[in-house]
């Protein structure tokens, strides 16, 4: 045999091993337990870590504002929804959340032929003065002048 052949026969080996060797090494025990993947991943799914603290986590410390919120049309609306995710901040008051800009009102508000027709929207551009949303609307009760 050709040393060329026998050396490329040796290489092919070698390839075939290390393939074995790193499958076995790297393939998770619960692999192909329940088809082909891995068995764990059903448990990760169905556990995962909570980021929303929920609006009770809210109301320990915000009476007050869901007060407001109830007299308005958002009442129905999360606090999170607007204010991003927010269980570090309820397990800590001292992490605070971040504040939303004109982004999170027009988010819903702004004009597009998809929402439905209950959801008061506005064309930014005919709306918009320059200044902020908030300047105009309370986000807690939007009919409310400040």
């Amino acid at each position: 045999m050709p040393p060329q052949i026998f050396r490329l026969v040796l290489l092919t080996l070698a390839i075939i091993v290390s393939y074995i060797i790193a499958r076995y090494l790297l393939t998770p025990a619960s692999f192909g337990q329940y088809g082909f993947y891995r068995a764990e991943a059903l448990a990760e799914a169905a556990t995962p870590e909570p980021v929303f603290a929920g609006r009770k986590a809210c109301l320990e410390c915000h009476e007050d504002i869901q007060e407001k919120l109830l007299k308005g049309e958002h009442k129905t609306i999360g606090c999170e929804s607007c204010h991003g995710v927010g269980r570090e901040h309820a397990q800590n008051p001292d992490v605070k959340l971040g504040k939303i800009g004109d982004s999170g009102c027009l988010r819903c508000h702004e004009d597009n032929g998809a929402r439905p027709a209950w959801i008061k929207v506005i064309v930014v551009k005919d709306h918009y003065r320059g200044d902020k949303c908030a300047g105009c609307h309370v986000p807690h009760q939007p009919n409310e002048v400040p």
